[in-house]
């Protein structure tokens, strides 16, 4: 079974364990009914913008619709490609690791994730452009820094590729 055919499923049940419609989950997340329906068939790849877009709508981290045992989930955005390495469930959090490479010359707006959330980030190589959307910074290779995720951000390789450790943290 592919990635997308798996988290085409966990999505399905997130969504019928909240007792939500095709309909509502897509209004609620602003992707359409058609996407919603061929991504929980396995017919379509979800982007890392679609799977914020319904994780946040069904109030759950990202890597409750990528988590199983045995499944390297990789998924890729507009600039960023990224892989999920670990995920950590106390009784404070959900705490996520990603190897994340952003793409040279493209910029990802990523929206609003439930409220509470924070990212941080430690460039391995290249310089980025991350944080808020309203005061982006820029950090250079072994630098690190950390945004509020609960409000509009951004991600951005403005010369090269960067290499780099994404931590976000979801409160319970």
């Amino acid at each position: 079974m592919g990635l997308a055919t798996q988290v085409g499923l966990r999505l399905r049940e997130l969504r019928e364990a909240r007792g939500l419609s095709l309909s509502e989950l897509a209004r609620r997340s602003k992707v359409g009914k058609g996407t919603l329906s061929e991504l929980e068939s396995g017919r379509r790849n979800p982007t890392l913008e679609t799977l914020y877009a319904l994780t946040t709508a069904l109030k759950v981290p990202l890597s409750t619709a990528l988590h199983a045992p045995a499944l390297r989930a990789e998924i890729s955005g507009r600039a960023v490609d990224a892989v999920l390495t670990e995920r950590f469930e106390d009784t404070t959090a959900i705490t996520e690791t990603y190897r994340v490479r952003i793409r040279a010359g493209a910029t990802q707006e990523s929206a609003a994730h439930t409220p509470g959330t924070t990212e941080h980030i430690i460039i391995l190589s290249g310089t980025a452009r991350v944080g808020e959307l309203s005061a982006p910074v820029l950090i250079d290779p072994g630098g690190h820094g950390s945004w509020p995720a609960d409000v509009p951000h951004l991600y951005q390789a403005p010369s090269i590729d960067v290499e780099a450790l994404l931590v976000v943290r979801y409160p319970q």
